[in-house]
């Protein structure tokens, strides 16, 4: 059985609590980083074509300084041939450290205390966004105690979002909690939708059903104890309470509209918009979306194997049942024939036969199938839909002479999206690396002299661009850097000029 989904996820920008336009003393506040990323003259430059700036915030303006980024960034120095992807590497890796973590400190949830961080974009979190600018760092994550270790990132944010599901599963942006002194966020869009059942702006700040959001939380879970083998945040923080939450929820959304007799017995959120929406599904069931919740309640489960109460084994009997039922769901209504790549995943489905063939540069999406783990990357319904979602057959498949990359609906059509480009880089079964040479150098070819990755670029424009720096791309670039380093170490010793 599917998990049904109404909106698509939307990618919104982070690193709002921002820094300068020249770099400030010791003395000097530090200034607003959107200023400061507008410029194209922080020396040094790199020593290649690009002349890429410096743009990286003075140490003291850093938000959650770590030495295991600036040990990478040191050791991949003398690895990366080529100066131009070197400097696009330092800039971008340590974005969502250096300008985007806006608190950390002891959360007030009952009494209970636990080390907390938070991002910001006007003021709120996202928890699909936050989640994957962590995840970045996951090659970095080890066990430590240290309350400004990659780990502390990891429990932080993992315990902010437990609380904030809590409050309500069904929405996917939240206020800044109380005890953190931030002002809160203001969402004109609360007062043009109308949403049952209602929120709280004070605690929520903006709710739309996305399957994915939860998703992500069950993948920081599961990344923080596949890497550290750290049970302790999962039996002291109500984690277990989160997952039963998250299960009741999606449990209320897949439930049939109407009764036998015709009535409506829908308990799911209900929200009825008053403006147009760029990402309204056109289907029911989002299968990418399925993928992950799938995918990461298997391996949340683990965790919950773990913990030696009678509520845990339940729930891990309830979460293991609910995987088995949308993978047989997707495999029963997600895949379809193409006349010319054969059985392949549809991108949405409504489990009465229609469905709707595209991919979208968002996340997850089918292109990143196999990066999720959902199947194996020699699969034949995903190589089949691979090559369908990097091809004109894709209605989203943007291309021209600066980008060709997938875009979505989002932004609409003639926006390539470097996001894209990276999640292709990282699925590629190229083993002699052109394919992944070949995006890397696309992405290095698009910055428009910023260094910095965007949120998407024109397919034939590079100075037609929105966002000057994305946090989630940015790190993602960081971790396919660090994958070819482990896959292909013969590419960086190469020229991308």
């Amino acid at each position: 059985m599917l998990v049904g989904v109404w909106l698509s996820p939307i990618l919104l920008s982070w690193g709002n609590r921002l820094w300068g336009l020249a770099a400030p003393t010791r003395e000097q506040p530090c200034p607003r980083y959107d200023e400061y990323a507008k410029y194209r003259n922080h020396e040094p430059f790199s020593e290649g074509r690009h002349r890429l700036p410096y743009q990286r915030p003075i140490e003291k303006c850093r938000t959650f300084p770590s030495p295991a980024v600036e040990n990478t960034l040191f050791r991949l120095k003398n690895k990366i041939a080529d100066p131009d992807l070197f400097r696009l590497f330092e800039n971008t890796y340590p974005n969502t450290l250096d300008t985007a973590v806006l608190w950390t400190g002891f959360a007030w949830e009952n009494g209970t205390r636990g080390r907390n961080t938070d991002e910001d974009l006007a003021n709120a979190m996202w928890l699909r966004d936050s989640a994957n600018q962590v995840l970045s760092y996951l090659p970095l994550l080890e066990p430590s105690a240290s309350p400004k270790s990659i780990a502390a990132l990891f429990r932080g944010l993992i315990n902010l979002q437990s609380r904030y599901i809590k409050i309500t599963p069904y929405c996917h942006a939240f206020q800044p909690p109380p005890e953190s002194g931030i002002p809160l966020g203001t969402n004109l869009a609360y007062y043009q939708n109308n949403v049952n059942p209602p929120y709280d702006p004070n605690k929520t700040f903006d709710c739309k059903w996305e399957l994915d959001s939860l998703a992500s939380f069950l993948h920081m879970s599961s990344e923080y104890y596949n890497a550290t083998k750290d049970i302790r945040p999962f039996t002291k923080y109500r984690w277990v309470e989160t997952v039963r939450v998250i299960l009741d929820a999606v449990e209320a959304m897949r439930t049939a509209t109407y009764t036998p007799d015709g009535e409506n017995s829908c308990k799911c959120l209900r929200l009825e918009r008053r403006v147009d929406g760029k990402q309204d599904t056109l289907l029911q069931f989002l299968i990418p979306s399925n993928m992950m919740f799938a995918r990461y309640l298997e391996a949340a489960s683990l965790i919950m194997s773990r913990i030696p109460t009678q509520e845990a084994t339940n729930l891990t009997i309830r979460m293991r049942a609910m995987a088995s039922e949308i993978r047989a769901g997707i495999t029963d209504h997600g895949i379809v024939h193409h006349p010319l790549f054969g059985p392949i995943f549809a991108f949405e489905v409504d489990g009465y036969g229609s469905r709707n063939l595209m991919d979208d540069a968002n996340l997850p999406s089918l292109l990143s199938a196999a990066m999720m783990g959902y199947v194996s990357p020699r699969d034949e319904v995903y190589l089949n839909s691979r090559l369908f979602a990097l091809s004109t057959e894709n209605p989203y498949w943007m291309h021209g002479s600066t980008l060709s990359a997938v875009g979505g609906p989002h932004l609409g059509p003639m926006k390539s999206w470097p996001l894209a480009s990276i999640v292709r880089a990282m699925t590629s079964d190229d083993g002699s690396g052109e394919e992944v040479k070949e995006e890397i150098i696309a992405i290095l070819n698009t910055t428009d002299g910023l260094g910095l990755i965007h949120e998407s670029v024109k397919s034939w424009d590079v100075k037609d661009w929105t966002r000057r720096w994305f946090s989630w791309a940015n790190g993602m670039f960081g971790q396919l850097i660090l994958d070819v380093e482990k896959t292909r170490p013969f590419l960086l010793a190469e020229s991308f000029q």
